[in-house]
């Protein structure tokens, strides 16, 4: 009877243990954090760790990016929806408009990543999406550039879930275009992009608009060399890029902190995001 009782007190003593390291879906609180990042030269890279203030500055004024080395690097917002959707342990940062049913938006600082809660001021984690080009644009890029900020182009960037520059613009009137444009760079503009070429396309059968996913910095480089007419940039324009080109808001959006859709936790605050992506925090119990 004695090893009987003994076993059972062992196995409710165990059962205890890890219930405090799991919740009821198996999720272990004790578990690193796999943490999931852009690569150097992603807008949404230069967005983030600036906005979180992870972007600093040494004592000769160069910036440095502290993001912890052991992060997961990925090149595209796809790639870290897929990974974080792989891993119920693993966190990652996307544009808001670029948000799928296959991870979690957390709520930061309590406040859902919403487009009315980025028009209101209430989400912090928001960043201007940029268009750049170089010397006087073509006539069909200048006039693309109208349709992007008219009340069309507009409705447009709203219908994708991203904040429009403003609410009051003129409305586009259809005239008479042809050739063809080559527009590069972020590929979190890309998705919103391709919609209003989409729809500046329909309107003008014999214009062709090639959108190449490269990256802010590279579609900054692309337009500075001339080999792209526009370029996208997730990000401001940094003073070497503006000291060439002429930049242009088309957009706001929001950066969705994402996490799987096994993890509960639903809310972080701005302060425990930034101690996650500089490897202060480095375990999901610490970060609640």
């Amino acid at each position: 009877m004695k090893k009987i009782f003994s076993m059972v007190l062992l196995i409710l003593v165990s059962a205890i243990a890890l219930g405090g390291c799991s919740n009821s879906d198996g999720f272990d609180t004790n578990s690193t954090i796999n943490l999931v990042s852009r690569e150097e030269g992603s807008g949404t890279r230069g967005a983030f760790v600036e906005i979180l203030d992870i972007l600093e500055k040494d004592e000769g004024g160069n910036e440095i990016d502290r993001t912890y080395e052991e992060a997961i690097i990925q090149n595209s917002t796809e790639a870290v929806i897929s990974t974080v959707s792989g891993d119920k342990y693993s966190i990652g940062y996307i544009s808001l408009g670029s948000l799928k049913d296959k991870v979690k938006a957390l709520k930061i600082d309590g406040v859902e990543a919403s487009t009315e809660n980025i028009q209101n001021g209430s989400y912090k984690i928001s960043r201007p999406f940029n268009v750049a080009y170089k010397g006087e644009p073509s006539p069909l890029a200048k006039d693309f550039l109208n349709f992007i900020l008219s009340e069309q182009g507009q409705t447009i960037v709203a219908e994708e879930g991203y904040v429009q520059v403003a609410t009051d613009l003129p409305s586009y009137n259809k005239n008479k275009q042809e050739g063809k444009l080559v527009i590069a760079g972020s590929t979190s503009v890309t998705p919103v992009m391709e919609k209003l070429a989409e729809a500046y396309e329909e309107m003008y059968p014999d214009v062709s608009i090639e959108i190449q996913a490269t990256g802010s910095s590279a579609g900054m480089q692309a337009a500075m060399e001339g080999t792209a007419d526009i370029g996208m940039a997730s990000r401001e324009l940094k003073d070497s890029e503006l000291a060439e080109l002429t930049a242009q808001v088309i957009a706001i959006d929001g950066i969705a902190i994402i996490v799987n859709n096994e993890n509960p936790i639903g809310d972080l605050t701005i302060d425990e995001v930034k101690s996650i992506y500089t490897g202060e925090i480095t375990h999901w119990n610490m970060a609640q």
